[in-house]
């Protein structure tokens, strides 16, 4: 089963997404093999109706098209999409800090028509987006140090006083990166990068009553600690396909240290007591 998309792909940081269509999108990083560092230039997304069998979009987005260019060699970063209205956003991040949606009439784009998003523009990794049941936008962000806020699309702004610091820290949860919420009953899970076993190899998930937090850290859900030693990080996310739930997450292949990393997925089960 794993790892899941065609061998050629090397696709970390997986979002897993489905809307009224039937069929579960994946948008992700697009590391290239045996190069020296993470990620390139483009994004593509994945389709399936059956989370076996996968169609590829090929480059839904690339660096040329961000709304601040510096230079087509800067690196595309862990992305989300959300479908926002009728239109499909996908929100990006480049190497340096700069946060980022475009635009596309189709969950697989292409992506045009991208503006910077306040004020994650100057200080953003991996960006995360939400829909609560009330139809409100909530965007999260951030390294160490989980921030999030209440998203005004049309504007490209997070509302600054729902601007919270600290919804999750490395000191008190293990937080590196890679924010990720859902919604089940009245629950917020916040999927994450963690430290818990020294390095940030873990994805683990805590729990609040509000989007915003406070939240509890429950435990890890996946630890590549020691499956494979040349590399320490892991980026993912939860989907719920045909009523049952599924985490997808990465892992490097052929013990490379970087570009290496492929998408993976595993069953999840919640504990209902």
């Amino acid at each position: 089963m794993n790892p899941i998309l065609p061998p050629q792909f090397y696709i970390p940081d997986v979002e897993a997404r489905q809307w009224d269509d039937g069929i579960v999108y994946l948008y992700g990083s697009c590391d290239k093999c045996g190069e020296s560092s993470y990620c390139s230039q483009e994004y593509h997304v994945f389709g399936s109706g059956d989370m076996k069998h996968w169609i590829v979009y090929p480059q839904s987005f690339q660096s040329k098209y961000v709304h601040r260019p510096q230079s087509n060699e800067v690196p595309l970063y862990a992305p989300d999409c959300e479908k926002i209205g009728d239109r499909y956003c996908l929100f990006y991040c480049q190497e340096h800090g700069e946060e980022g949606v475009a635009y596309s009439d189709a969950p697989y784009g292409p992506f045009r028509g991208a503006r910077g998003i306040e004020p994650a523009d100057t200080d953003g990794i991996d960006p995360a987006i939400f829909i609560d049941d009330d139809g409100s936008l909530y965007y999260f962000w951030g390294q160490y140090h989980a921030k999030g806020g209440k998203l005004d699309l049309e504007s490209c702004r997070i509302i600054p006083e729902t601007v919270t610091e600290n919804i999750l820290t490395e000191e008190e949860h293990g937080f590196h990166e890679g924010s990720s919420m859902r919604r089940r009953g009245d629950l917020y899970y916040l999927i994450y990068c963690d430290t818990d076993r020294g390095a940030a190899t873990c994805l683990s998930y805590a729990v609040g009553r509000s989007p915003l937090g406070p939240f509890e850290k429950r435990g890890v859900i996946i630890d590549n600690a020691g499956c494979d030693m040349a590399t320490w990080n892991n980026h993912g996310s939860i989907v719920c396909f045909h009523d049952q739930w599924y985490i997808l997450y990465h892992k490097a292949c052929f013990a490379l240290e970087m570009g290496g990393r492929k998408a993976c997925m595993e069953p999840i089960y919640f504990d209902e007591k």
